[in-house]
């Protein structure tokens, strides 16, 4: 498992020596011969990859090759990250390291033949490693528990008369969960086997093939093999099997998502009688999505209660009645850690069982049980299975969880600048949704879970049991270094670090630096700017941090700065002539009263946060020319006469919340020329009022008012934003009650909007 990053490694490599902007460096230093017999050596080691990821298991001179390749190849990263790096610069390169590293690989490519190694092939970018374990119809009922809900509403759906031909109902959830097993538990129930004249059981072939999907339908339905006919016949004998019977489908397992498939397969499936049904099993809700007539059954984890009634089935003999309280008492604390995952219950259950020494289950319950699960890897087979059908780019991604605690809150954005700076996506402007797009997917296939949207930014969490798969997959390539840390892994590729030693500026490729939270730093060393690599540094919540090195305008490449400080101005910070900083958020830095003055070159900033800033705080707004996004949270900004602020006519998005001064903001907005398309106010008492010039900005999409009990109207003249696409108005006393469908007072001036929640429900939703 700890190798099966590097076909994803390769693959990178090999898209880096592709992409414009290297050819381009290239050119400029006259390496191409170089170049392309390093490219030829990597495409002979990449094709034999996948089967040597396969059989190192078993061979450990292949472990050792592996090994060495693996260094070798994050060489190779390096020294190209160089060469395009330094072709910015205009500076020599040293053509040595790559004549090396071309010389190194090619020995490691001979080497390859002692293995006799077979060429793979990729489907669409998806390794496949593991065989997966075929499932089956019998299930024994004692065994589920917990689960009489799930399996009442699913066989409530199959007993209801519809319409369609063929329906389809699609249980989703995490690998572990129990999709399988609910099914069994409906697939057997003895109401639903009278309700369907045929039923059919499938463990889906992981590409769904459409041949081998329909023998596995016609052997379950003759016992008997049909491997030896064609698709032409395979299909008259399928039709003739369903035909004008009303049949139950069970689906098992099904991974892809090539919609044309599925089509072909269910236009071969309405040869049954109206009324038949196929439930389908996945963790993608891409897949149910695709397949589903009818919304996703979606499995959650086990109450307590009932994940305490698993764990004793698996962790005593049934045999004893009454198991021994001190053990029980144990018991309690383990069950709880495992979340409501059956299979994890289950796991530590039998490992308890028949042991009843109570040191053993204290050191059970006392150590950290997620360790447990990644020092013992049979532990987690089926999540590994998600990680195994990820395509190769979201590998390395998926392996940067790792660097996390458990229970982290991610941020799309933040992840994001982590990937591009690792170089897992493109660091061009127009390529930085692409984080968005990688954690869609990534909860599609149900490796992320408890998603919110807002702004464009998803916010969520990992599985404790995800986030050890992702430990045990970047174990050689991540490490989290504390002060009690006595060894870092010499291949480590990430890290996250407590104390900063001056050294730091020997990492010439470090791009993301993050400390946030880290409440013992005092002081960073003047040599963190000589990284003139690092494009994302994160301070925010050091709270000790008595002031920023002097020469932060060094750091030439950084898009991304977050800020807790105790300083009063960050004049001689340097910041203000950071000519690629896009973002800058200040958290918490209570005595802040300047940011700068003068000069200022923050011409691509287009992201400005202040949040829980007390002030007030002299903003130079006019100076702030791209600014794009501004967000004020729990802050205060100096409003004199003088000194109110004139936002950028850029500014696309205003976000206020907790804020005294709210309506002088507002005011300062009406004499903007500002555009704004996002209007956001939170929790602002001394709200009373939307301004009546609020609509004079046309282009405006969303207004969302939280809680701002003051409101009591909304102004007339939002009847003329044509391009708002959705108002949401959650607890905000009168207005809230004006707002009301039909019966409110407002609801004429708002009715055109397509979607309106009101207090968190959703009382108008059209489609754009």
């Amino acid at each position: 498992m700890a190798e099966s990053l590097l076909f994803s490694i390769a693959q990178g490599v090999l898209g880096k020596i592709a992409s414009p902007a290297f050819q381009e460096a290239v050119a400029v230093y006259g390496v191409e011969d170089q170049i392309h017999e390093l490219k030829d050596t990597m495409d002979a080691i990449a094709a034999v990859l996948l089967d040597a990821e396969e059989q190192q298991a078993k061979n450990h001179r292949l472990q050792l090759w592996l090994r060495r390749l693996r260094d070798v190849l994050y060489d190779a990263e390096d020294v190209l990250d160089e060469l395009e790096c330094e072709a910015l610069r205009k500076r020599v390169i040293n053509r040595r390291k790559i004549k090396e590293i071309r010389e190194t690989l090619s020995k490691i490519s001979v080497e390859k033949n002692q293995f006799d190694l077979n060429v793979r092939s990729v489907d669409n970018g998806v390794v496949h490693l593991r065989s997966r374990e075929m499932t089956y119809s019998f299930i024994n009922k004692l065994d589920v528990v917990g689960r009489e809900s799930d399996k009442e509403k699913i066989i409530e759906i199959l007993m209801q008369s519809d319409r369609k031909n063929l329906s389809v109902i699609p249980i989703v959830g995490i690998g572990g969960m129990g999709k399988t097993a609910i099914a069994k538990l409906v697939y057997n129930d003895d109401n639903v086997k009278e309700q369907f004249e045929s039923g059919l059981w499938v463990c889906m072939p992981e590409d769904f093939d459409l041949k081998k999907t329909i023998e596995g339908i016609i052997k379950d339905a003759t016992g008997q093999s049909s491997s030896n006919l064609d698709i032409q016949q395979l299909q008259t004998s399928l039709r003739y099997i369903i035909k004008d019977k009303k049949f139950l489908l069970v689906l098992d397992d099904v991974w892809s998502n090539d919609r044309s498939r599925w089509e072909e397969l269910k236009a071969l499936l309405t040869e049954g009688e109206s009324g038949s049904k196929i439930i389908v099993t996945t963790r993608s809700s891409k897949v149910a999505s695709i397949t589903g007539t009818h919304p996703a059954h979606n499995l959650r984890g086990l109450s307590h209660e009932d994940s305490m009634a698993l764990f004793k089935k698996w962790a005593f003999d049934q045999k004893e009645k009454h198991p021994r309280p001190d053990l029980l008492e144990m018991g309690d604390d383990i069950v709880k850690k495992c979340q409501g995952v059956p299979l994890l219950v289950k796991t530590l259950g039998s490992l308890l069982f028949a042991k009843d020494e109570v040191p053993y289950w204290a050191h059970i319950r006392d150590s950290e049980v997620w360790k447990l699960v990644e020092e013992k890897e049979d532990l987690l087979p089926v999540p590994k299975l998600s990680y195994d059908h990820l395509p190769s780019h979201l590998k390395r991604c998926f392996a940067t969880f790792s660097l996390f605690p458990r229970g982290f809150e991610f941020r799309s954005d933040r992840l994001g600048a982590l990937w591009m700076a690792s170089g897992l996506i493109s660091s061009t402007t127009e390529k930085e949704d692409s984080s968005v797009e990688y954690v869609r997917e990534l909860w599609k296939r149900s490796l992320i879970q408890q998603v919110e949207e807002s702004e464009s930014i998803l916010t969520f969490k990992v599985h404790d049991l995800v986030h050890s798969l992702a430990t045990i997959v970047a174990r050689n390539d991540c490490s989290i270094v504390g002060l009690d840390t006595e060894e870092i892994s010499e291949r480590a590729r990430n890290g996250s670090l407590e104390e900063l030693p001056s050294s730091i500026c020997n990492l010439k490729q470090l791009r993301t630096l993050l400390l946030s939270g880290n409440k013992r730093l005092k002081k960073l060393p003047d040599t963190i700017c000589e990284l003139q690599s690092l494009l994302h540094l994160y301070l925010d919540g050091c709270s000790e941090l008595g002031e920023l090195p002097k020469n932060m305008q060094r750091l030439v490449s950084l898009r991304l700065l977050t800020v807790t400080t105790k300083q009063k101005s960050l004049q001689e910070s340097g910041i203000q002539y950071l000519e690629n900083l896009q973002l800058l958020g200040l958290n918490g830095c209570q005595n802040l009263q300047v940011l700068f003055e003068g000069t200022c070159r923050l011409t691509c900033l287009r992201r400005l946060e202040i949040v829980n800033c007390r002030g007030p705080i002299s903003i130079p707004f006019v100076e702030l020319t791209a600014l794009q996004i501004l967000e004020i949270f729990d802050s205060k900004l100096m409003l004199t006469e003088e000194n109110k602020p004139i936002f950028p006519s850029n500014l696309h998005t205003l976000a206020i919340s907790k804020s005294e001064q709210v309506m002088e903001l507002l005011q300062c907005l009406d004499r903007s020329a500002c555009k704004l398309e996002s209007f956001y106010v939170y929790d602002c008492p001394s709200f009373t009022a939307i301004p009546e010039w609020l609509p004079n900005h046309s282009h405006l999409r969303y207004i969302f008012l939280i809680r701002c009990l003051k409101l009591s109207s909304m102004p007339q003249g939002i009847q003329s934003l044509t391009a708002l696409k959705e108002l949401r108005v959650e607890y905000c006393g009168e207005l809230s009650e004006r707002c009301r469908p039909t019966t409110g007072v407002d609801w004429p001036k708002i009715a055109h909007i397509p979607r309106i929640c009101l207090d968190l429900v959703w009382v108008q939703w059209m489609e754009d």
